[in-house]
């Protein structure tokens, strides 16, 4: 099954697709404290709903990119209902393709697509090239809270070091020269909406679409992550996003 295809057949409830609230989005958003007309930076915007926020709260100017066109159709559609399309540009494209001169946002941020820069160091990396001394750079990414079991790992094809510690994650941005500012974690409340609108989805999908051969895949796919999560990964598996700054 194609992967964008999958994402967007089983995130139809999910308007962000990480395990953040969207209370505790707002939060972060709350934080930012952004100048008038403030350029933002979003990688993998998802359906946008972050940047909408974003050019609500303080009618900055994002731009949001993502590889999948099936959210970037429905990010595009979000932002015109909100009467948002002169402030929030959507473009299908990935993000280690993009260009853009050095210190040219005043936030940049990568919630939960960490993989497209090699983890978190690179995608700090990427994202402080482009903000400009003093602005914001947010990353979401996951972290273990205990050792994962071998079981796991294996289920999941996954490396013990494919993530680390909540503390080393913010070591990793202090170790890049960035301020550390503001953590905010997910809970089990907020993994198990997650997780669960994922199954409600693929059911759904699966009811009305009898005729998709893709179906049989997709809730093979959505079983086999149901029961690693419930085994193994909602005891181990921790989710933040980390704000820095970059120093003047």
């Amino acid at each position: 099954m194609d992967r964008w295809k999958f994402y967007w057949a089983t995130r139809r409830y999910h308007i962000i697709d990480n395990p953040l609230s969207e209370l505790k989005l707002r939060q972060v958003v709350d934080v930012l404290h952004l100048p008038p007309r403030a350029r933002v930076l979003d990688i993998a915007c998802g359906k946008a709903e972050l940047l909408c926020l974003i050019a609500e709260g303080y009618s900055a100017r994002c731009t949001g990119l993502d590889i999948s066109p099936y959210m970037c159709d429905e990010a595009t559609k979000r932002v015109a209902s909100r009467g948002l399309a002169s402030r929030v540009d959507i473009h299908n494209l990935r993000g280690e393709d993009y260009k853009a001169p050095p210190d040219s946002f005043d936030a940049t941020l990568c919630i939960g697509a960490t993989w497209v820069w090699g983890g978190l160091r690179g995608t700090l990396t990427a994202l402080a090239h482009w903000t400009k001394p003093g602005g914001l750079v947010a990353a979401g990414e996951p972290y273990w809270t205990k050792d994962p079991p071998a079981e796991y790992l294996v289920e999941e094809m996954m490396a013990r070091d494919a993530f680390a510690t909540h503390a080393a994650n913010v070591a990793t941005g202090e170790g890049l020269g960035l301020v550390p500012l503001l953590a905010v974690a997910s809970n089990a409340d907020d993994w198990d909406r997650y997780e669960g609108l994922t199954w409600l989805a693929a059911v759904e999908y699966a009811r009305e679409n009898p005729r998709d051969s893709d179906v049989p895949d997709l809730l093979s796919r959505v079983e086999k992550a149901k029961l690693a999560y419930l085994r193994w990964g909602r005891d181990c598996l921790g989710w933040a996003v980390y704000l820095f700054q970059k120093p003047l």
